[in-house]
C-alpha cells in the first residue's frame, strides 16, 4: 500500500507533466480569461495554437500507463488537485518530514503565464491555485527516479526529479 508511511529522509520526489488546468482553479481561470481579459470561448488563447476553449478545456491527463509498471518502486504518490503542489504533496508526507521542490526543475506552461499576467496574480497564489504544469508528484527511494522517469516517458509523459524530502515537520518547501 502506497502512502507516507513508506516515505523516506532522502525519497526523491519526481514531477508528471499536467496536459493544462486539469481540475485545478477554473474558476479564478474563467474570471481572468473572460471577465479581465475579456476573451471569448472561440478567442485564440495567447501564446497557444487553439481557441481559449480548446486550451482552458484540454483532456485531464491519465497517469496509470506511467506508472503502473514501476508502482513497485513508488512510495507515495499526490496528484496535484486544488490546492497545488503545497496543498496535495503534504498529505503524502509523515508529519516529520518536509518537501522541497525546485520550481526551476521545469518550464511553466504558456498558459500559467498567460493567467498570471492577465489576472496580476502573484506567483504564490499561482502555485495555491493551479499545478503550474505539474500534474502528479512521485516519491521514490533515490536511485529509482531514473526508472520512474523512464516509464513516464514510454507514455510520452514528460517527467523529471523536482526535489527530495527532507527531516522536517510535514511542510512542503517551494524553492
Amino acid at each position: 500500500m502506497l502512502g507516507a508511511e513508506r516515505v523516506r529522509v532522502g525519497d526523491r520526489l519526481i514531477g508528471l507533466a499536467s496536459s493544462g488546468l486539469h481540475t485545478n482553479g477554473y474558476s479564478l481561470a474563467r474570471k481572468i480569461v473572460f471577465e479581465r481579459m475579456r476573451l471569448t470561448v472561440g478567442a485564440r488563447f495567447p501564446g497557444e495554437d487553439g481557441s481559449v476553449a480548446d486550451v482552458l478545456l484540454r483532456v485531464h491527463r491519465s497517469y496509470r500507463a506511467a506508472l503502473e509498471p514501476v508502482l513497485h518502486l513508488v512510495h507515495a504518490m499526490a496528484h496535484i488537485t486544488g490546492g497545488g503542489l503545497a496543498g496535495n504533496v503534504h498529505r503524502a508526507l509523515p508529519p516529520d518530514m518536509d518537501a522541497v521542490i525546485r520550481t526551476a526543475s521545469w518550464q511553466v506552461p504558456n498558459v500559467f503565464h498567460v493567467l498570471a499576467r492577465g489576472g496580476d496574480v502573484p506567483r504564490a497564489e499561482m502555485f495555491r491555485a493551479f499545478n503550474m504544469g505539474v500534474g502528479m508528484v512521485v516519491c521514490a527511494a533515490p536511485g529509482a527516479q531514473a526508472d520512474v522517469i523512464a516509464a513516464a516517458r514510454a507514455c510520452s509523459i514528460d517527467a523529471w526529479e523536482l526535489g527530495e524530502v527532507r527531516a522536517g515537520t510535514g511542510q512542503v518547501t517551494l524553492v
